[in-house]
């Protein structure tokens, strides 16, 4: 098994720091500590479509368009929108913003961060793969012309951050950090932006802090006066931290954890599914793995081989010891909350491993292959381990190679990969962010984004156009179903389950718990 314990060791390290680095100066006023399991990987709201980097990103920056507390689409730095033309949406922008730097925000700053995300290598294409053009009408009128009918652009928004055009052109930062080639940039390491949250300083690996903007046009519904979110990658670590008061809140609790924390009378444990599957990936595309000793053959372009890959995974064991019931066990690659689920494709091939052994035998490997398993480490490592212990059993010698989410990401943008888990949520709650994310071929224009193993079906490419282009609900959901059961059919990925987050934290916080997994810090509490 390939784990990189040197790197586990000094996330490890570092994030110890900022359990004693808790100073007296962050004591003034109410201070909320929340401990996550890794750093977001960078601060340029375009550069790497991450779940870390968005929440950390959402308390500085903000988007045309937001989520409230059910998830619903409401206004943000727009407080209206319209299609004004079947293929033209006009936003009316919020007057009166300001960024953090005392500037005000004006209809450029739309259309160069809207024309920025849609520049490579933004990995934020898949939010707005739709749109031709951003033109200016007026300082506060935006107009966005797209090349198809878009019936869910608003909900698309709310994951594009709007940045300043003068801040980005000051400071070199005018295309979108580089992050699949570890480009460094201004914007990568500094923020400044409308929010409610000011950017104060920020230790990679270690932590970051963040003031409540007082001139923020919004409401502060809750309390919190200073930010700091530190990585804490150990569990252990990280619970104890929760546990000896030197952290408020945590949205990363190990499951082996719940029980005792629920019994602690200073600790809360808030639980739900999460909007996120979790789903392994094969590299369809080369004709050879890259990390495999299956020499001039890829067995992963063969149907049969994933077939059997996923008729060996025992996902009920999975979910009763692995991850203590906290799992939803899933033949869809996404979640009930999403428009576009069906029953009907949420199906999982049976367990069946004499099956599985014959599949493989026809596919040319009667002693099975040896291949690398790549697996961000946090919630779902345990489970990358378990997986590689099953597929042993019909003959598939698994190397699990855990690495940070920075770095895992990095290979999977550049498609260096053989064999992979990752886990997807939906912000649009619409499938075709997963359809063009995962499923697409990543050789048409903004796809593909995170298809990482090169899964192509010209069938399914058509039916995603088509859900892309369509209007009318019914005729889109057909048309998502039909996409989905050619994509299962092939086994173009293999679903898993549908995540669990349970969040602990100490009894004085009050915190929205939303599908998203997301801590929104102006809604918190703390008494």
């Amino acid at each position: 098994m390939i784990i990189n314990a040197m790197l586990k060791g000094f996330a490890i390290a570092v994030a110890l720091v900022p359990l004693a680095a808790a100073s007296p100066a962050f004591a003034q006023g109410k201070t909320l500590r929340v401990a996550i399991n890794a750093d977001a990987t960078t601060l340029d709201p375009h550069a790497n479509n991450a779940f870390l980097n968005n929440m950390t990103l959402e308390q500085v920056y903000e988007c045309l368009t937001t989520r409230g507390k059910d998830l619903g689409v409401e206004p943000s730095l727009a407080t209206k929108w319209d299609r004004v033309e079947p293929t033209r949406w006009r936003f009316t922008l919020r007057p009166n913003v300001k960024w953090h730097d005392g500037s005000s925000f004006v209809a450029d700053d739309v259309v160069f961060s809207l024309k920025r995300a849609m520049t490579p290598p933004s990995n934020y294409t898949i939010y707005i793969d739709s749109i031709v053009d951003v033109m200016r009408v007026d300082d506060l009128t935006v107009d966005v012309v797209t090349r198809a009918p878009d019936a869910i652009l608003p909900d698309k928004l709310t994951r594009v951050f709007i940045l300043s055009k003068n801040w980005a052109t000051a400071n070199k930062s005018e295309p979108p950090q580089n992050f699949a080639a570890k480009e460094e940039s201004f914007a990568s390491r500094n923020a400044m932006g409308t929010g409610p949250y000011v950017l104060r300083s920020r230790e990679p690996d270690v932590r970051i802090v963040m003031n409540r903007n007082a001139n923020w046009w919004g409401k502060h519904e809750g309390n919190v006066e200073t930010y700091i979110q530190m990585p804490i990658a150990n569990d252990a670590t990280r619970i104890s931290a929760l546990l000896a008061g030197d952290v408020d809140l945590t949205n990363y609790v190990p499951y082996q954890d719940l029980e005792r924390l629920k019994r602690d009378q200073r600790m809360k444990v808030v639980e739900g599914m999460e909007n996120r599957t979790l789903f392994l990936g094969m590299d369809q595309k080369r004709d050879e793995l890259l990390y495999s000793d299956v020499k001039g053959k890829n067995p992963f372009k063969d149907v049969r081989v994933r077939r059997a890959v996923a008729m060996a995974v025992d996902i009920e064991a999975i979910k009763a010891r692995v991850v203590r019931g906290q799992a939803t066990p899933t033949g869809s690659m996404w979640t009930p909350f999403v428009n576009g689920y069906t029953k009907a494709n949420d199906v999982r091939l049976p367990l069946d491993r004499d099956r599985a052994k014959a599949l493989l035998a026809e596919a040319g490997h009667p002693n099975g292959f040896r291949v690398t398993l790549d697996c961000p480490n946090g919630n779902y490592e345990e489970t990358c381990v378990a997986i590689a212990g099953q597929l042993a059993r019909i003959g598939i010698t698994v190397d699990v190679n855990l690495q940070a989410p920075a770095l895992t990401f990095q290979k999977f943008a550049r498609q260096d990969t053989s064999f992979y888990a990752l886990s997807w949520g939906v912000p649009t709650l619409d499938a075709l962010y997963t359809l063009r994310g995962i499923i697409m071929s990543k050789e048409k224009v903004g796809s593909g984004s995170w298809n990482a193993g090169g899964y192509a079906n010209e069938k399914v490419d058509d039916l995603i156009a088509k859900v892309a282009g369509e209007i009318d609900p019914d005729k889109r959901r057909g048309f998502i179903g039909e996409a989905l059961a050619t994509h299962n059919a092939d086994v173009g990925h293999i679903p898993l389950y549908h995540i669990a987050i349970p969040w602990a934290m100490a009894r004085n916080v009050e915190a929205v718990h939303r599908a998203d997994n997301f801590i929104v810090v102006k809604w918190v509490k703390l008494q």
